[in-house]
């Protein structure tokens, strides 16, 4: 019984590795290896459409592989369950970000920023499009990887 229970955790966790949640990190990662930033807003255990996106879209290869190449992977969910609240301060800049990326709290909602964490393409909800639609949409806005 105890490895069931701890089997849906463990996935969500690894499905959000490669995944970082400091944006200054992600900024000077993304100046450094001249790459773009992908933020996520996600609710990791409650929300269907975040979970789904994340499975559909970023744990794809075609995406994973593509992100390596181009892409700064940042990640703010806001978990309900008490037991995957996160630290204070990790709640406190996830709420920074949605201020300034998220006023209307939108999940799943995806924005693609420059290496300045200018906006450059957001989606709202979960993509009506494939993941490799997504991956070329990200293309077409950025020319990466054409």
């Amino acid at each position: 019984m105890r490895i069931r229970c701890a089997l849906p955790l463990f996935l969500m966790i690894s499905s959000f590795t490669g995944w970082g949640t400091d944006i200054e990190k992600a900024q000077q990662q993304a100046v450094a290896e001249h790459k773009y930033i992908l933020l996520n807003f996600s609710g990791s255990d409650w929300c269907g459409p975040c979970i789904k996106m994340h499975h559909d879209f970023f744990e794809t290869a075609g995406f994973t592989n593509y992100a390596d190449k181009y892409l700064v992977l940042l990640n703010a969910d806001f978990p309900r369950q008490k037991k995957n609240q996160l630290s204070k301060d990790q709640q406190k800049q996830n709420n920074k970000l949605a201020d300034k990326y998220n006023s209307l709290g939108s999940f799943p909602f995806t924005v693609l920023l420059n290496d300045h964490g200018t906006v450059l393409k957001q989606w709202d909800g979960y993509p009506k499009m494939s993941a490799g639609e997504f991956i070329e949409d990200i293309k077409k806005t950025t020319d990466a990887g054409r």
